[in-house]
């Protein structure tokens, strides 16, 4: 919201320059484009998102994710698909992801860390919102799995593919800091943040069949387990362990 045209710059003509790269340098074989699960047109139906969902997008960022989307799909239905030498091009999107070594602003694990570090409870904005968490590293491992399979017989694989957890880990915003909090020696806990806020959405998982059934892939950390992973990356890092 502070930089909408940085925002657009970045997730749409990052998209385009990378697949321009591409189209012109000649050599790739295959490619997966990571969006996010925020590409889709979230009306809150109350169901999670497939990949057959239209794209769409209430705010830029959200929105830059679908245009990102629709690049990716121009692109290879314009250059990649009939290319004399053909490049496979899949787009992945995944859920909420955590894990240590995140500083970003106006990030979820970050602003609990900054609050554990000033001693002082998270103000949250919208502690009822539900997201898909999962650990970075289960779509990590889901992105080569889709890439292997779309250099092994690029025609059996799908455009499109979700990377979400198990229905367990769709949680709110409150209970992932709780769950961190009580791994992280009862800090910072929260607090409502009660100001005007732009709006975010407050319902948002995602259907991954399409992973499991043609991928063969699935989640191995639970939702306990991925919080446990990073609060425990986090306390290395702060007592200076090799992390």
């Amino acid at each position: 919201f502070r930089e909408p045209s940085e925002t657009y710059a970045t997730n749409v003509m990052g998209t385009v320059n990378v697949l321009e790269a591409i189209r012109l340098e000649g050599g790739v074989r295959v490619a997966v484009v990571v969006t996010s699960d925020k590409c889709y047109d979230n009306r809150e139906q109350g169901r999670p998102f497939t990949e057959d969902d239209p794209m769409g997008g209430h705010d830029p960022y959200s929105n830059s994710k679908g245009c990102a989307e629709l690049v990716t799909s121009a692109y290879r239905d314009s250059f990649f698909a009939i290319a004399d030498e053909p490049v496979a091009l899949a787009s992945a999107r995944a859920g909420n992801v955590i894990g240590g070594g995140d500083w970003g602003e106006d990030r979820l694990i970050p602003d609990i860390m900054n609050a554990a570090s000033a001693g002082r409870p998270i103000a949250i904005r919208r502690p009822e919102a539900v997201r898909p968490w999962q650990h970075v590293l289960d779509p990590l491992a889901g992105y080569l799995m889709l890439a292997q399979a779309m250099a092994t017989d690029a025609v059996a694989v799908p455009a499109a593919v979700n990377f979400g957890p198990d229905a367990e880990s769709f949680r709110s915003v409150s209970e992932l800091v709780q769950a961190f909090t009580a791994r992280w020696e009862g800090r910072p806990g929260w607090r409502l943040d009660a100001g005007d806020h732009p709006h975010e959405a407050s319902l948002l998982t995602l259907d991954a069949t399409r992973a499991r059934t043609l991928l063969g892939w699935r989640p191995l950390l639970s939702f306990d387990e991925a919080v446990a992973w990073t609060a425990d990356w986090y306390r290395a890092f702060r007592d200076g362990q090799d992390v």
